[in-house]
C-alpha cells in the first residue's frame, strides 16, 4: 500500500494569495502533493507536513477537522529564517469510515515517514489522535518517551467498546498507558491547571513515577521547560493549553493558560530536541477563530518548531566524549556521588542514572536531561527529585 493511498491531494489556490508567494515565503519554499504524490526516500526531505481531518473524538471542540487548511492560509506566508528548509506537504488524511480506520492511516504514515528519518508535524483534528501517533512506534519496537502539552490529564473513564482503538481526546492517555505491549518509558504533562486535574489523576502519575508540571512553574521562565522536552521521542500539544485572550480557536479554551509567546517558544524547544522524531498540533478549531489570529499563531508555532529543527546541536548521546564535560557530586550521606554532563557545544546538561544491577546488560546508566539547579542541588547534597523518579522506573 502506497503512501498516497492514505492523502487527498492539495488545491494549492486555496491558500495561495492572489499575487503569489514571494520568493523568500515558505510557500515557494515547500513542496506539496497536488498531482503526483512526492517521491521521500534518497533523504530529499527533512519534515513532513500532514493534515488529518477529523474530530470525531474531540470533546465538546466540533470543527477541528478543518484546521489543517486555515492553518496553510497563514504558515506559507511565513518567510524562511535562516535555514534552508526541506519541507513537504503531503495534504490531508480524510476521516475514515470509522475513527479507528483514521488511527490506522496515521499510525501507518507515522511510522514510515519515520522510516524514511523525516519528522512528521500532524496538525489535528482531535487530540485523541494522539494516541495513533503513538501507536506509530510500536512497529519500531523502541521504548518511548511522551511529552504532552496540555491543561488537564485526559485520564478520563474510556466507554468505547472492548477490542476498538477508538478512544476521545479526554481519554486518550488510559489507551496509550494500557496499551498492550507497553513501551511507554516516561510520559510528562507540561502546564496541567490544578483545578482542570482529578487529584486521583495526580496520584496515578505519582505512582507511576511520570513527570507533570503546573502551568505556574513556566509562566515566569518558560525555559524550565526545555529539559522535560529534550527527554521526549514525541510530543503532542493541545491547542487549549493557550489562554484564550492568545488564542480562541478552541471550545475548551479557558482564561489562563500559556501566552502565545510562550507556545511559539515550547514548539522551538521540540524542534531544538535531537530524539524527537514526531510531533502533533492539536484541537485548533477556526470556527473559534477570531480574525485567523489563532491560525497565525499556530502557523508561528510550526515555524518555530522549523527553526529549532534546523538548528538542532546533536549533542546527544556522547558522542565524541570529548565535546562534554564530566561534574561529579557527592552525597551528603557518603553513599555515593552523582554524575553530570554539560555540553561544550549547547551549555545543556544531562543526569547520569545508574541502572540496578542486573537490569540493563549493555548499558550502565541512563541519560536524563536536567537543568543546572539540578546540580546545584546535587552539590549541595540533595538528591534531585528527577534523579530519583528516573531510577523508580529503572527498577
Amino acid at each position: 500500500m502506497s503512501l498516497s493511498d492514505f492523502f487527498s491531494p492539495l488545491a494549492l489556490e486555496k491558500f495561495t494569495p492572489k499575487q503569489g508567494f514571494y520568493t523568500s515565503q515558505l510557500g515557494m519554499k515547500a513542496s506539496f502533493y497536488t498531482e503526483k504524490f512526492p517521491e521521500l526516500g534518497d533523504k530529499t526531505f527533512d519534515i513532513a507536513i500532514l493534515g488529518v481531518k477529523d474530530d470525531r473524538g474531540a470533546v465538546n471542540n466540533n470543527g477541528c477537522s478543518l484546521g489543517p487548511d486555515y492553518f496553510r492560509e497563514q504558515f506559507y506566508l511565513l518567510h524562511e529564517g535562516a535555514f534552508e528548509s526541506r519541507i513537504v506537504d503531503l495534504g490531508n488524511i480524510i476521516a475514515g469510515a470509522t475513527i479507528s480506520d483514521t488511527y490506522v492511516a496515521l499510525k501507518m504514515v507515522v511510522t514510515e515517514l519515520m522510516r524514511l528519518d523525516i519528522v512528521p508535524v500532524i496538525i489535528g483534528g482531535g487530540q485523541d489522535l494522539t494516541y495513533a501517533q503513538y501507536m506509530a512506534y510500536e512497529a519500531l519496537e523502541q521504548k518511548v518517551d511522551l511529552v504532552v502539552v496540555d491543561s488537564r490529564f485526559d485520564l478520563d473513564e474510556d466507554e468505547n467498546e472492548q477490542g476498538s482503538i477508538a478512544t476521545r481526546s479526554d481519554t486518550y492517555l488510559n489507551r496509550i498507558f494500557m496499551h498492550q505491549p507497553n513501551y511507554l518509558f516516561n510520559f510528562s504533562n507540561i502546564g496541567y491547571q490544578t483545578y482542570l486535574v482529578n487529584q486521583d489523576s495526580l496520584k496515578v502519575m505519582n505512582k507511576l513515577y511520570f513527570d507533570v508540571h503546573r502551568l505556574g512553574e513556566f509562566l515566569t521562565d518558560v525555559s524550565s521547560a526545555e529539559p522535560v522536552i529534550r527527554n521526549a521521542n514525541m510530543m503532542s500539544f493541545d491547542f487549549s493549553c493557550i489562554r484564550s485572550s492568545d488564542s480562541s480557536a478552541n471550545g475548551n479554551a479557558g482564561p489562563n493558560g500559556f501566552y502565545g509567546e510562550q507556545a511559539c517558544k515550547i514548539a522551538h524547544y521540540a524542534g531544538l530536541n535531537d530524539k524527537l522524531t514526531s510531533i502533533g498540533f492539536y484541537e485548533f478549531n477556526p470556527a473559534f477563530d477570531h480574525g485567523s489570529q489563532s491560525a497565525m499563531l499556530l502557523g508561528q508555532m510550526v515555524w518555530y518548531f522549523v527553526d529549532g529543527f534546523y538548528n538542532r546541536k546533536k549533542d546527544f548521546p556522547l558522542n565524541p566524549k570529548s565535546q562534554y564535560l564530566i561534574y561529579r557530586a557527592s552525597l551528603n550521606d557518603g553513599s555515593g556521588e552523582m554524575l553530570f554532563v554539560k555540553s561544550k557545544k549547547s551549555d545543556r546538561w544531562w543526569m547520569q542514572v545508574p541502572y540496578p544491577s542486573g537490569v540493563s546488560k549493555n548499558e550502565r546508566f541512563h541519560l536524563v536531561p536536567c537543568r543546572y539547579e539540578d546540580y546545584t542541588m546535587a552539590v549541595n547534597g540533595e538528591v534531585p527529585d528527577l534523579w530519583w523518579r528516573t531510577y523508580q522506573k529503572l527498577l
